[in-house]
């Protein structure tokens, strides 16, 4: 069952448009893994293109830089930097950057990943807001958090097009505006 997080009837409506766009793949990449698949969505012009205006639209204030995480952030992040007038900078996976780069560890259930990014694209006391696909356990966008913080970046925001929220990512957070289109 979804719930719409709160907003305008216009937010709640894309919401549940959203929701019936987006397919559950189960035991996706692995078992018990319910993937949320959101290019049906991407495939429909006008839905993408309103889910582009009501990110920027909820952007309580102006930004520098747009961070997109891989991958599917990505695909949300340049067309909302676009919209607000901002650059893009991605936030990939370690070793898919030339460098120089700096890192963030985080952990995994089991073992460690890393998010990096190229620091020179960041400019001291860049405001930026962070954009992804799904906000799960957090430990991603928290790590992503600090990564920009540590090159010098304000972290002004995060959205997120679907929050899983059994899975408490927000949490990890704290501090830190967090807007999610969708809540299931």
């Amino acid at each position: 069952m979804s719930a719409v997080v709160e907003g305008t009837d216009a937010r709640a409506a894309l919401a549940r448009r959203v929701d019936a766009l987006m397919r559950t793949v189960p035991d996706f990449p692995e078992p018990g893994i319910q993937f949320r698949d959101i290019m049906p969505l991407l495939a429909d012009a006008d839905a993408f293109a309103a889910v582009v205006d009501a990110f920027a639209a909820a952007v309580p204030e102006p930004v520098d830089l747009v961070a997109g995480m891989e991958a599917r952030g990505f695909l949300l992040a340049a067309p909302v930097a676009t919209a607000l007038g901002a650059g893009v900078v991605p936030v990939r996976k370690a070793g898919k950057l030339p460098g120089p780069v700096a890192s963030q560890s985080y952990a995994l259930e089991y073992g460690t990943a890393a998010v990096e990014v190229q620091p020179f694209t960041i400019p001291d006391g860049a405001r930026v807001l962070v954009i992804d696909d799904v906000l799960a356990t957090g430990g991603t966008a928290a790590a992503t958090v600090r990564l920009l913080e540590e090159c010098g970046a304000d972290v002004v925001g995060l959205s997120f097009l679907v929050e899983l929220e059994a899975l408490a990512g927000r949490a990890q957070l704290e501090g830190h505006r967090v807007d999610a289109l969708l809540a299931l």
